[in-house]
């Protein structure tokens, strides 16, 4: 079922693969299927979108060679999140600029968390604020309040994915879900409305992501509240489809006017979509 919406719209979290990539030493997840770039941009066609935003799989690491070159072979409708290493070079991040990648992912699910005020990560904000690019966020909602505030600190915009990742037992109640509230008054966060399967499981997909997702649009409005299918769902296959995706968000968001600055004003601008939203 397309979103209820016209004219552009994106899916801003979205991820291809194949099998045989090589893997990162440590991942959560290894896939047993392949994630085409040709099955991804038929999806977007299918349900009416006209852009997508490839992020960095978890289990590719540092290596963004796949995502650079999905990005090279749909250069107008993709842009995408890489995942790189503190050290990375200037020539390595403006290659990456080049293709089409305007932020970094700390995926953080399972990991130590890094010191973002030591010299090297400081660095690196530096020239990722420098790039114009954002810094998106992975980690449970209870863990955000450790990460979040030297990156705002540094100046960073920061996006925080599939609503920062409650605790399912505690929902809107996640003491981390009521500090990602308070952290729309610095203006410089935004949160993705996505795989509510990674925080509840059935119908509260719908029921409890509309409740979240009405306090994060009390909080933050739609301007830095986007949507994304987080297809293919690794990990929650069975529990998600791609339509099912498409049809959460009109159960979240009644309003056309909102609903289509969540799908088209705000990722249009975030993710340099250049020409779209004039």
């Amino acid at each position: 079922m397309p979103p209820s919406v016209t004219g552009p719209a994106v899916d801003s979290h979205a991820h291809v693969f194949l099998q045989g990539l090589a893997l990162a030493d440590t991942r959560r997840h290894t896939p047993d299927y392949d994630a085409p770039l040709a099955q991804y941009l038929g999806l977007l066609d299918a349900h009416g979108l006209s852009h997508g935003v490839l992020v960095q799989p978890s289990f590719l690491g540092t290596d963004n060679s796949h995502l650079v070159q999905a990005l090279r072979a749909a250069p107008t409708r993709l842009r995408g999140v890489a995942v790189v290493d503190p050290a990375i070079d200037d020539a390595g991040l403006q290659a990456l600029a080049a293709a089409g990648v305007v932020g970094i992912r700390l995926n953080l699910i399972g990991l130590a968390l890094p010191d973002p005020r030591t010299p090297a990560w400081q660095s690196l904000l530096a020239r990722v604020n420098a790039l114009g690019w954002h810094v998106e966020v992975h980690v449970q909602a209870a863990r955000l309040a450790d990460i979040m505030p030297a990156l705002l600190q540094a100046g960073c915009r920061v996006v925080v994915d599939h609503f920062g990742r409650p605790d399912p037992a505690l929902g809107v109640a996640d003491p981390g879900f009521g500090y990602l509230l308070r952290q729309a008054a610095s203006s410089q966060v935004w949160v993705k409305l996505s795989a509510p399967y990674r925080n509840w499981t059935g119908a509260a997909c719908a029921s409890a992501g509309r409740e979240a997702a009405r306090q994060l649009l009390d909080a933050y409005t739609p301007a830095r509240l986007m949507w994304g299918s987080d297809w293919p769902h690794t990990e929650h296959r069975h529990l998600a489809s791609y339509p099912a995706a498409t049809q959460w968000l009109d159960d979240w968001i009644d309003d056309p006017t909102q609903r289509r600055a969540v799908l088209a004003e705000t990722p249009l601008r975030l993710f340099q979509f250049q020409g779209e939203f004039q």
